[in-house]
């Protein structure tokens, strides 16, 4: 399976908001059957973003930020850098104002798609 695949990507995270839960870095890759590497990681974070550009041309919740660090369930920093003019979030990437945004995004995809 392709990591640069949107539509491939897109099913698995639509599989996830359905589900109600977040997929790691890792999980992610994994699904797509490959192991977790920092270049493919990047590679993923490209398809990510032209995920959440169609999901926006369809008026969808975006999905990207389903997708977090193992470490404390939070995106990394190509999706902070990448949503800030959607959000226009200006504090700290790992903080509490960072987990509640996250989280209000996350909810209303989960939401969103357990409805669809």
């Amino acid at each position: 399976m392709s990591l640069t695949d949107p539509q491939e990507v897109r099913r698995h995270l639509l599989a996830a908001a359905a589900a109600g839960h977040a997929l790691t870095y890792s999980e992610l890759l994994e699904r797509l059957g490959h192991r977790f590497t920092r270049p493919k990681m990047r590679a993923l974070c490209a398809t990510l973003s032209a995920v959440d550009r169609e999901a926006e041309a369809s008026g969808e919740p975006e999905l990207a930020v389903l997708v977090v660090r193992q470490s404390d369930g939070l995106p990394g920093q190509g999706w902070w850098t990448g949503s800030w003019e959607k959000h226009r979030f200006t504090g700290d990437w790992t903080g509490p104002d960072a987990r509640k945004l996250v989280t209000k995004l996350q909810r209303k995809a989960f939401r969103y798609w357990s409805k669809a």
